[in-house]
């Protein structure tokens, strides 16, 4: 049976895995993110992906998810918020190492693929997915095809505009849904407003997202404020998007939504409910946590890698 490589690179580690036509993860590695240093990155994945050829010779090709905004013809990285990378060839760089085919996309989008061929989103029509981790990114199917706009960076889902006079986004903007449901979003509320269990948590270091919903978890009350008021605008957000799109189905994931579960997705289901257009008479959209968790994004960037030689039908 074919496998390709899949490679997710986020804001904190990179995840690569050899993945079968079935989306069984074969072999999987793991490696922290260097954000700071492009080619330490790149030195990551091809490290990654050497050690996984070792175990599958046989694969076929490498796809790459990435935190940024890609021009997926060129495998080109145009601009990554939370990484420093601005226009990087990094399809190219991988490729001269790996003496093999690569292409890279938007990590949400290869998320998607992933959820909508073998997770969450399977069987489910027209779809809308956000992950929620470190960021928010998004990726739309419509007709069983990743939308991507005119120039290949659409479906940026996380930088929807709720707020021009909101915090200050990575992406330079104020007041996008990033700035207010990611986790970065939560480490900013607790430093802003910290309460005890949070500060303890910290120990003294930068209050950070995972010390927000640490404590929350834990049921402190004041963390589980913030997580709702977080949940509330993944929900403002969710509204724009059902309003737009009209999706069968909603799907959630992210290592910050896998992690908050029902404390962070229950507020925005409620939000969704009160203030979808239609309400009264449209059936109720399903907003579900992804299936694959962690795997999405590699197991979706695997299926990209399959596309470069035959069409991959979602």
């Amino acid at each position: 049976m074919p496998v390709t490589i899949g490679v997710d690179v986020g804001g904190t580690k990179i995840a690569a895995g050899v993945v079968d036509e079935d989306g069984t993860i074969i072999a999987q590695r793991e490696l922290a993110t260097d954000a700071a240093e492009p080619n330490a990155i790149v030195s990551a994945i091809n490290k990654l992906t050497s050690e996984l050829r070792a175990v599958a010779p046989a694969a076929t090709a490498i796809g790459i998810g990435a935190a940024a905004l890609v021009d997926k013809a060129r495998g080109m990285i145009l601009f990554a918020p939370n990484l420093a990378w601005r226009d990087f060839p990094l399809g190219d760089l991988v490729a001269a190492r790996a003496k093999m085919p690569v292409v890279v996309d938007n990590d949400a989008n290869v998320a998607t693929l992933g959820e909508a061929m073998y997770g969450a989103g399977r069987g489910g029509g027209d779809q809308v997915m956000l992950t929620v981790g470190t960021g928010i990114g998004g990726g739309i199917v419509i007709n069983s095809e990743l939308y991507r706009g005119v120039h290949g960076i659409g479906a940026e889902l996380g930088h929807i505009v709720l707020d021009p006079h909101g915090p200050l986004c990575a992406c330079g903007n104020h007041g996008c849904l990033e700035a207010f449901a990611s986790g970065t979003a939560l480490g900013r509320m607790g430093r802003e407003r910290p309460s005890d269990a949070i500060v303890a948590l910290a120990g003294g270091e930068e209050i950070t997202g995972a010390h927000v919903g640490q404590a929350a978890s834990d049921g402190d009350k004041g963390a589980l404020e913030l997580v709702r008021e977080a949940g509330w605008w993944l929900g403002i957000g969710l509204v724009t998007l059902a309003n737009t799109f009209d999706p069968e189905r909603i799907v959630i994931g992210g290592g910050v939504a896998e992690r908050l579960g029902d404390l962070l997705l229950g507020p925005a289901r409620e939000t969704l409910g009160d203030r979808v257009v239609g309400r009264e008479w449209r059936p109720q959209i399903p907003v579900v946590p992804a299936a694959l968790g962690n795997s999405a994004g590699l197991v979706g960037a695997a299926v990209l890698a399959r596309s470069i030689t035959k069409t991959v039908a979602i």
